[in-house]
């Protein structure tokens, strides 16, 4: 993110732009639609490139997300909803178990309710959790809800990593290109020295 910041100043140096302290989490997404001049290298390539010479253990930070595709599908709004349905049903659950506390072993089945007081009580430690998530990336909660934060980071991942790919295929086709050539003058070389032998044998006889 240090980076990502300090190549958004660099560019816009000079302009209203040009010394932010910060950058709004969807500026990821926009990383790839910044392209050089020549076109050919958007600005996610060169950040790829970036720390592939400065800070290369940086390259494969999305391996250190590996939940963060599964968390980008989970819809906060749907599990309230699902927990909304199960609090109605605690209070239906301890009503019975009120109702039938001197019933013997019946009522050991409804002491399960503590299971769900329990799930309840993650549910609320997740929304914690899910708002602290887009406060740490400076976002406010209502605006950039943990649903739109994950889904960015999972995009930004498969787009880094598609750039670092790219990055890597481009250098490995440049390296043969150098080795080829590097024969063909070698090659090259080969021949003008048999010659030069030649030519010398011819010029010793003469």
């Amino acid at each position: 993110m240090q980076t990502i910041l300090t190549l958004g100043n660099a560019l816009n140096q000079g302009t209203a732009r040009g010394s932010a302290i910060g950058f709004k989490l969807d500026s990821l997404l926009k990383l790839s639609d910044t392209r050089a001049r020549n076109n050919k290298m958007t600005l996610m390539h060169y950040l790829c490139k970036l720390l592939a010479e400065k800070m290369p253990h940086l390259l494969d930070f999305d391996k250190d997300l590996g939940h963060l595709e599964a968390a980008s599908k989970i819809q906060l709004k749907t599990l309230a909803e699902e927990m909304q349905a199960v609090s109605k049903g605690l209070e239906k659950v301890e009503q019975e178990l009120t109702a039938s506390e001197n019933d013997g072993a019946i009522s050991a089945g409804f002491q399960k309710a503590t299971e769900v007081r329990a799930l309840i009580s993650l549910y609320t430690e997740v929304g914690r959790n899910a708002d602290s998530l887009s406060q740490y990336f400076g976002e406010d909660p209502v605006r950039c809800p943990f649903e739109q934060v994950t889904q960015i980071l999972a995009v930004f991942a498969k787009m880094f990593k598609k750039a670092r790919d790219d990055n890597k295929q481009q250098a490995d086709a440049e390296k043969k290109r150098l080795e080829k050539e590097a024969l063909k003058e070698q090659s090259s070389a080969n021949k003008t020295s048999r010659k030069g032998g030649v030519d010398s044998q011819k010029d010793r006889k003469t």
